[in-house]
């Protein structure tokens, strides 16, 4: 007499202990054989899987078998379903080696966990459970690691914002600056100057929220009046416009996570202008909650090449302060001889920045500055960013 249970055993198969599911008992009985019915000594299909327990989240999860006599199995295939959801299928496919693979998608690996089973279809087109059932499946618990972890609360903070657009601008004055310059005679004179430019600047950032936390590119424009240094005049330029400054730029920045509280960032500045190609650098590091308050602090240099003359350095100290869950206030401090300066300037500024709300945010930036102690000037500034 047939049994119409499955014939589960367990067998050492290369050191592991293998579930073994006798799949011809299976199908006779689920091809309706009368009890009593006499055994036929052919051989028959045996399925060999060492079951999982735990998977890793976001990794696809191979489910491997092996079969004895192939030829009288048409194909096997695993069935699965993901946190009680419907069951969906996957069909096993034999590899050069004769062992059978089947994969459940990366993004079908979450938390908390997953559930499968195998079926096997025999020549006569019956389908019979060979390793579990959808009834009684084999259940995996699936784990997140910890970066995942984090991954899914910084997410969770920005409301699944990882994309922004900023457009920001902002008019800087220093007042009146000394200049030298080639009097008659080649003599240098002193001479005073209007110190001041304006920027306009795009940017897009994206925020994998991993080691690498943020990725960001800047492009945009500055254009003004500075005390550069005594220099020959370029091609084209007249004696009044010896003093006008400009960069058209752009620059790539990554900033990497070294823990929660601690991110770093670095970046790359290039220009091409009528006076030739400029290249620069850039870092910052971040101490806090990269989205609430923090103190940061760091540099910005970018060099002319052809000119082998200097555009201007930046250093700067900022701290933002969470003041409310839609406020900050930031005192900023920037010492720069940008743009194109013969001197160092130190700069002041306040800046509050407003979360509108629906991924809308932005910001309002004054200060003063001055490069000489008899003469300073005002700045004014803006930026507005979408995030989605």
């Amino acid at each position: 007499m047939v049994s119409s249970k499955p014939k589960i055993r367990r067998r050492a198969a290369g050191g592991i202990a293998a579930v073994v599911v006798l799949a011809s008992s299976l199908a006779r009985a689920a091809e309706g054989d009368a009890p009593g019915a006499q055994r036929q000594s052919a051989p028959e299909p045996w399925l060999y899987h060492a079951p999982l327990a735990v998977a890793i989240a976001h990794e696809p999860l191979v489910i491997e078998a092996r079969i004895e006599h192939p030829e009288l199995v048409r194909s096997a295939v695993l069935v699965y379903r993901t946190g009680g959801g419907p069951y969906a299928q996957v069909p096993f496919r034999r590899l050069p080696a004769g062992d059978y693979v089947a994969s459940i998608p990366a993004e079908q690996v979450v938390e908390p966990g997953l559930d499968y089973a195998i079926e096997i279809e025999r020549p006569s087109g019956a389908r019979v459970a060979a390793f579990s059932t959808p009834a009684d499946p084999q259940h995996v618990q699936v784990r997140e690691e910890g970066m995942d972890l984090v991954e899914r609360a910084l997410e969770r903070k920005l409301e699944g914002r990882r994309s922004e657009l900023t457009a920001r601008g902002e008019y800087v004055s220093f007042g009146k600056s000394t200049a030298q310059v080639e009097g008659p005679g080649g003599v240098l004179e002193h001479q005073s100057v209007d110190d001041r430019y304006y920027r306009v600047e795009g940017a897009y950032a994206y925020r994998p929220l991993r080691a690498v936390s943020e990725l960001s590119l800047r492009a945009g424009v500055i254009r003004g009046s500075a005390p550069v240094p005594v220099r020959e005049l370029i091609p084209g330029q007249d004696e009044g416009e010896r003093f006008d400054v400009g960069l058209n730029y752009a620059a790539p920045t990554v900033r990497f996570r070294l823990h929660d509280k601690w991110h770093i960032d670095g970046s790359l500045l290039a220009s091409v202008t009528e006076v030739g190609f400029s290249a620069g650098t850039g870092a910052a590091l971040h101490i806090g909650d990269p989205r609430g308050s923090k103190f940061s602090v760091g540099f910005e240099t970018i060099q002319s090449l052809a000119a082998e003359t200097s555009f201007g350095t930046r250093f700067f100290t900022e701290l933002d302060i969470q003041a409310h869950r839609r406020l900050r206030v930031s005192p900023i401090i920037e010492v720069s001889d940008m743009p194109s300066a013969e001197h160092f300037g130190v700069r002041l500024i306040g800046e509050v920045g407003v979360d509108i709300g629906h991924g809308f945010s932005a910001t309002a930036r004054t200060g003063y500055q001055a490069r000489d102690v008899t003469s300073g000037g005002v700045s004014g500034g803006g930026s507005v960013s979408y995030a989605f």
